[in-house]
């Protein structure tokens, strides 16, 4: 069975396969243009019911008066503006609490504690403002540079307007490669329309007086006035904006560092409550609660998000270098973790252009595709501009020069009923007349009489067909004036050049990748053949659909329709809502998906797509719904992405693992040192102090603020770290993270305990101090002395964390990280040595360079470098410990798991689908 196009490229398939008129239409078949568009379950538009009335123009006061009514011709878009941007930074759970910590330390008139929390409070809003508007300022200046612009007559006059500013009535002019702006009827005459932003189809449609053109679709031949219809909202445009609604969803990324700081502030919280109920029996209100808030605050990663935005805001920048606007920063981590990528055909996958193919059926000696094209060429203008896409694809293939020796006497336009053109040719050296033609094969076969010819074009046709590709014809007259069927010139959309190796690249980094397409079958299964994608291609007749009523997804979806989506290689013939769901459905197996395309009929799979990729030259309402942006051709950016995304992944966990441990390490050791030592029993006799020894151990808020602006102030540059990206799909696990962060915390806190004991205990004649025959110290110096050595502790504790299971001199930091490790090292160092003696909190600090032992900060800073070799240690020995036992499913990553052959249950899945599809 075979179905024509309206022009002449013809598409066979087997016999009992299903129409071709889904791709195939135009002419007066523009109601099957319109049954193609509408969804499932959705009337049409009231045009096939409403008469069609021709607008001759608009005045201005008219057109005012519609905009007001109908509105802006643009999706409604959601825009926060800047300022509740910044606001909603400061009204999160992390900074409220910061609030409630500065509002206590006002109240108890600690006004210093105060302003330095207010001070880090804002300096996180506006990191992560900066960074947050940043992506946004930059899809925005992409979007405004390629704002589409519609001329319309106003005024008796044809002025270029802002297409956003079109109303129904207007009288627009669709000319050869310009948009259409909004939908509207062709008022006269014909223009071939591309559509494959929304039906997936490559070939050019015709539309006659009358016919509908869709927003966002593309004139490619011809030129005419058309009547705008619908605008904005009401348009297919329209349609698919109720896909994109609904509420802004919480990032994984998001929703791990919630759950991360949930963990740490109720165990900060339980610790801290039990800490000042404590104090609170020893010394007086106020201080019990300045120090228990105080601890609170220093034991919480403040900045994680500022730390983790902005290595996120540096990979956005990675990308933009390679063709890519990030939309929206939790992306790249969500591309980390991809494990599926969904694509669109046409246009992505494909160049969205036919192509000529080297096979080309002869069926009169001696003629080759060189000839057949030389033939079809005569039968077009071939001395004017093409008139359709055929005859580019034909001019633009043929030896146009070679026809000097010809000349057109003749010439019969396409016609909707004859469908067929044709040349009547003279040679200008022998004076030979004879006539050429070109059209859709069972068209030009029925001027053939020899009955074989007949037999071999069928057979040819159904073999091509079988393959999704289209066929010329091209025939000629002989010297009996009896027409020759010469051969047929094939041609298809061919994937871009790097599409292959994209796919084979992509399936390296063990992502799977899957063909959606509106296409037909048949081609579809074509382009998967020369892709390599796989057979199991499916048509959109198994799949769900939303409910008509409630655009609600199927119950169960994953249940129901979980194998099929899981282990099909892709679908044709679908829907936007299938896209949609088979994203959703994917989604919901628990498999971070990508989702790739172009067009309006893309568009919901976008926004739903854990990571929505709109390539270049995509729609409007593709790149709003997309969370990243192509402006570069093809996707081998999307592979590039892949890696950029992974060693950011990398790179923010290394740092949340570290954060984690660094936390752990401050409460814990800040825990234990309240209870088990009393600074004031191992206060000497011989007191160098002015003051005596506390009762309990803490530090000055301003030395906890200190070690927490410049460590984690300066591991800003994690985002610059050298890491060895994952060859798999990344998956967070937070109780492997908990359990390494407790191991370098652990082994850290251990050190910070018993240097603390050491120092208080440098007065006795037993102690370690007096063995060595050093001078005991101040309990400012004690206290200078452990604020440099949890500083150091929280800095090598980083370059512990950054190289997972290997020693930490496995791989190279970066530069930069080492730099700025140095520059906070140093600060800290520098800081610790000249101190001036003073009373912050009423804890006594001094500078340790200002009594003796001078050497104090190099015994310090040598016996971090101890025990961070035996932190290390114990780390690569859990580490590898649990590798090996695959404790706490460390080894689990976010790679698809299929099922295998031999799977009784799987296969007999697979089996009655394939039955039923």
């Amino acid at each position: 069975m075979s179905s024509t196009d309206p022009k002449y490229g013809t598409f066979a398939g087997k016999e009992g396969s299903e129409s071709h008129e889904s791709l195939m239409h135009g002419g007066d078949e523009s109601a099957k243009v319109k049954d193609v568009l509408v969804l499932e379950g959705e009337e049409e538009n009231s045009s096939n019911t409403t008469p069609f009335i021709k607008s001759s123009g608009l005045t201005s006061a008219q057109a005012a008066e519609k905009l007001a009514k109908h509105g802006r011709n643009e999706l409604p878009e959601k825009v926060t503006p800047k300022w509740q941007i910044f606001v909603s930074l400061l009204i999160q759970p992390m900074p409220i609490m910061i609030w409630l910590s500065a509002l206590t330390e006002l109240l108890i008139n600690n006004y210093l504690d105060m302003s330095i929390l207010l001070m880090i409070q804002f300096a996180n809003a506006s990191i992560g403002f900066y960074e947050t508007i940043k992506a946004d300022d930059a899809v925005a200046a992409l979007k405004a540079s390629l704002k589409p612009k519609a001329t319309v007559k106003r005024d008796g006059v044809w002025r270029t307007i802002d297409a956003t500013i079109v109303v129904p009535g207007d009288l627009v002019l669709l000319a050869s490669g310009s948009s259409i702006p909004a939908d509207c009827r062709v008022n006269s005459g014909t223009i071939d329309v591309d559509q494959s932003q929304l039906t997936g189809e490559s070939l050019p449609v015709t539309m006659y007086e009358g016919s509908s053109c869709f927003m966002g679709t593309m004139v490619v031949r011809g030129e005419t006035e058309a009547t705008v219809e619908f605008t904005g909202i009401d348009t297919y445009f329209g349609k698919t904006a109720a896909l994109l609604q609904g509420d802004e969803i919480v990032s994984n990324l998001q929703q791990t560092l919630i759950n991360i700081m949930f963990v740490l502030v109720v165990l900060s919280g339980i610790l801290c409550t039990i800490v000042f109920i404590y104090l609170v029996r020893q010394v007086d209100v106020d201080e019990a609660l300045s120090f228990t808030v105080v601890l609170l605050v220093a034991s919480i990663p403040l900045a994680i998000e500022i730390v983790t935005t902005t290595t996120l805001a540096l990979g956005s920048k990675e990308l933009s270098h390679e063709g890519a606007i990030v939309t929206r920063l939790s992306a790249i981590e969500d591309m980390a973790g991809m494990a599926i990528l969904c694509s669109d055909k046409t246009g992505t996958l494909t160049l969205n252009q036919m192509v000529i193919q080297e096979h080309t059926p002869t069926y009169v000696a001696g003629e080759t595709q060189y000839s057949i094209l030389r033939y079809a060429a005569m039968a077009a203008k071939w001395h004017e501009p093409p008139r359709d896409a055929l005859d580019t694809l034909v001019l633009t293939s043929a030896d146009l020069k070679s026809l000097d020796v010809v000349e057109q006497l003749d010439y019969m336009p396409f016609d909707p009923i004859v469908k067929r053109t044709e040349g009547t040719i003279r040679d200008r050296a022998t004076g030979e007349v004879f006539k050429v033609t070109k059209g859709a094969p069972h068209i030009i076969v029925k001027l053939v009489r020899d009955h074989d010819i007949h037999v071999t074009v069928d057979r040819d046709i159904k073999s091509l067909g079988e393959k999704g590709i289209r066929c010329l014809a091209v025939a000629k007259t002989n010297a009996a004036g009896e027409w020759e069927m010469l051969g047929m010139l094939t041609f298809l959309d061919p994937p871009r050049p790097d599409t292959k190796q994209t796919i084979m690249d992509a399936r390296n980094f063990h992502v799977l990748v899957k063909m959606i397409t509106g296409d037909h079958l048949l081609i579809a299964k074509e382009t998967s053949r020369v892709l390599d994608l796989g057979e199991k291609i499916f048509t959109a007749e198994g799949l769900p659909v939303l409910d008509p009523e409630t655009k609600k997804k199927p119950a169960n979806l994953a249940r129901d329709y979980g194998t099929l989506c899981l282990n099909a290689d892709g679908f044709a013939q679908v829907y936007p809502e299938h896209k949609y769901l088979i994203v959703e459905c994917l989604r919901e197996l628990g498999y971070k998906v990508g989702m790739t395309g172009d067009g309006v009929n893309d568009a919901p799979a976008l926004k739903r797509a854990d990571v929505g990729v709109a390539v270049s030259g995509a729609t409007d309402a593709a790149r709003s719904a997309a969370s990243i942006v192509l402006t570069q051709p093809g996707l081998s950016t999307i592979v590039k992405g892949i890696v950029v995304s992974r060693i950011i992944f990398v790179r923010i966990k290394n740092f949340i693992t570290y954060r984690i441990s660094a936390t752990l390490q401050l409460l814990i050791f800040f825990f234990i040192s309240v209870f088990a030592f009393k600074p004031s029993d191992y206060q000497p006799s011989s007191n160098p102090d002015d003051t005596d020894w506390p009762s309990y151990f803490h530090m000055p808020v301003l030395m906890l603020m200190l070690i927490t602006l410049l460590n984690d102030g300066t591991l800003i540059a994690i985002g610059y770290d050298n890491v060895t990206p994952s060859k798999y799909p990344e998956k967070w696990n937070l109780s492997v993270l908990f359990c390494i962060g407790a191991v370098l915390g652990g082994v850290a806190c251990i050190s910070s305990l018993l240097l603390l004991y050491i120092l208080l205990d440098s007065w006795s004649p037993s102690g370690v101090f007096q063995t060595l025959g050093l001078d005991g110290l101040s309990y400012g110096q004690i206290t200078t002395a452990i604020y440099l050595k949890v500083s150091i502790s929280d800095f090598l504790t980083l370059f512990s964390a950054r190289t997972g299971d290997d020693w930490f001199w496995s791989n190279a930091p970066a530069p930069i990280l080492l730099g700025a490790g140095c520059i906070a090292l140093t600060m800290s160092t520098v800081l610790a040595c000249v101190w001036p003696a003073s009373y912050p909190d009423d804890v006594y600090t001094i500078g340790l360079l200002y009594r003796a032992p001078y050497a104090l900060p190099v015994y310090i800073w040598l016996y971090c470098i101890v025990w961070w070799f035996i932190q290390d240690a114990c780390k690569v020995a859990v580490l590898r410990a649990m590798k090996a036992s695959n404790f706490l499913g460390i080894n689990e990553t976010g790679m698809v798991q299929q099922y295998a052959p031999g799977d009784k249950v799987g296969d007999e899945k697979m089996r009655l689908l394939e039955a039923v599809l």
